[in-house]
């Protein structure tokens, strides 16, 4: 095999290297912490834009305060932005798992603390939402494709990954996976802790021993099963003795995702594609045995302007009063030149520079990133930087790209509102079908789409 192949990242590293870039920036950990440590756990959730659908004067007056007490404790212990962090995600863009449903707690009585996800459709934002749901109930959740828990994805048997006051837990649990599996490194698969993460599991279900399941792939699951001669021996797994129907299997608990793969800031370390200080502060503070503390950044030049040949010399563009300016040219020679140009002339270098930074900059894949994982606030400062405060957008890439955030959000707003049950295409018959608009749909076709002057195929954002 190739050296340049065997280097290479695996996707899925790839992936979550670019979800701890850009998915829970350092300024929503900073606010959710503050906001958490005063108590706020509700603000600590907005700062987080994590959505409360629940009212606990409500839920007092149903369940009694002896439940409330409990959800209180486990709101306060909450902290949004840690949960955010370890939440299920999708590849190949990183972003939260859309359609989920995910069990933080139980309670007695059949409840469940929830955390929920908004489908595909209407992610904008990448937002999330807290709620309480009820195992008698029906469940049913306006728009949600999914309001039950899934098994498949749960953290009730975690709480290490959202309850600031138990995220110490998480030495333990990767010290059991690195000393017990020296190869653990070469998959992100965490057999060395499937028996203890089984018994947790078990226990939970009110089973000692048993079988189970470990989702492996779309179409593939182990069937193992949990065995100890008696308590005072460690329980191990083997196969089961007879082959179990595909009923019996389907009915088995399935072991957590998060029990059932290696944590990915622990292989993101491991590889070296990432460093100790960038991770999360709570995530770091039990993870400094495992990689670098931090790495030499690169000192941030002076504003050093751009610098483009013009008219055989080098000329400066660089901020000036909140806009990109050439410097080099006098207002009234860029005045007269901008005349020129609207006439149908010729630009200048530095205006067709500055017309190109304005249109497409070069950093306008890490104003998507920021866009896609819902840090518009991020996203409007890397353009503030490169622009300047006071820029005027025009056509091209950069411009739709902040037109389709604005649209999704629209979106969003509109499921959340329950004006919107499902997919704006869906249900729509044979033309609606055939060409769906999605946040996937380039904004030209969008707008061509939902035009008035024209027959419409589609509906319009």
């Amino acid at each position: 095999m190739a050296s340049h192949f065997a280097n290479a990242i695996p996707t899925r590293l790839s992936m979550w290297q670019r979800v701890r870039e850009y998915a829970v920036p350092p300024s929503m950990i900073e606010t959710a912490t503050a906001r958490r440590a005063t108590g706020d756990w509700a603000g600590a959730c907005a700062a987080a834009r994590v959505d409360v659908d629940l009212d606990l004067r409500a839920v007092r007056q149903r369940h009694g305060t002896e439940l409330v007490t409990l959800l209180r404790a486990d709101l306060r212990r909450l902290a949004p932005d840690l949960l955010r962090w370890h939440m299920p995600r999708i590849a190949p863009d990183g972003w939260l798992r859309p359609g989920l449903t995910l069990s933080l707690a139980r309670y007695p009585g059949r409840l469940h603390l929830v955390v929920r996800t908004p489908p595909a459709w209407a992610d904008a934002g990448q937002r999330m939402s807290l709620a309480l749901w009820e195992e008698s109930g029906s469940g049913a959740v306006p728009g949600h494709p999914h309001p039950h828990p899934d098994r498949r994805f749960r953290l009730d048997l975690h709480r290490h990954l959202w309850d600031a006051g138990r995220s110490g837990e998480l030495t333990r649990r990767c010290a059991a996976i690195t000393a017990s599996d020296s190869s653990w490194d070469e998959s992100s698969w965490a057999e060395a802790s499937w028996a203890g993460e089984a018994e947790l599991l078990l226990r939970a279900e009110g089973r000692a021993r048993g079988a189970f399941t470990v989702r492996l792939g779309a179409r593939s699951r182990a069937v193992l099963e949990l065995v100890a001669p008696d308590d005072s021996h460690v329980p191990t797994l083997r196969s089961p003795r007879r082959p179990l129907p595909p009923q019996e299997v389907a009915a088995l608990p399935v072991l957590p995702e998060a029990a059932a793969r290696v944590l990915p800031d622990l292989e993101l370390l491991r590889a070296g594609l990432v460093t100790v200080d960038r991770l999360h502060p709570l995530v770091a503070a039990a993870l400094r045995a495992y990689g670098p503390a931090s790495a030499p950044r690169p000192v941030p030049e002076p504003a050093d302007p751009h610098r483009v040949e013009c008219r055989g010399e080098v000329h400066r563009i660089a901020l000036r009063d909140g806009v990109l300016t050439a410097v080099d040219h006098q207002p009234a020679e860029l005045r007269r030149e901008e005349l020129l140009v609207a006439l149908g002339g010729p630009a200048l270098p530095c205006l067709r520079a500055i017309d190109s930074v304005h249109r497409s900059p070069q950093a306008l894949p890490a104003v998507r990133e920021r866009l896609g994982h819902g840090d518009v606030t991020g996203a409007l400062a890397v353009i503030e930087g490169l622009l300047g405060p006071g820029a005027m957008l025009r056509d091209g890439p950069l411009r739709e790209e902040l037109e389709s955030a604005a649209a999704r959000r629209v979106e969003h707003g509109l499921f959340r509102a329950g004006l919107v049950a499902e997919h704006p295409a869906a249900g729509g018959g044979a033309e609606v079908r055939r060409g769906r608009l999605d946040r996937r749909t380039p904004l030209p076709w969008r707008r061509k789409r939902g035009s008035r002057t024209r027959p419409r195929t589609g509906l319009p954002l």
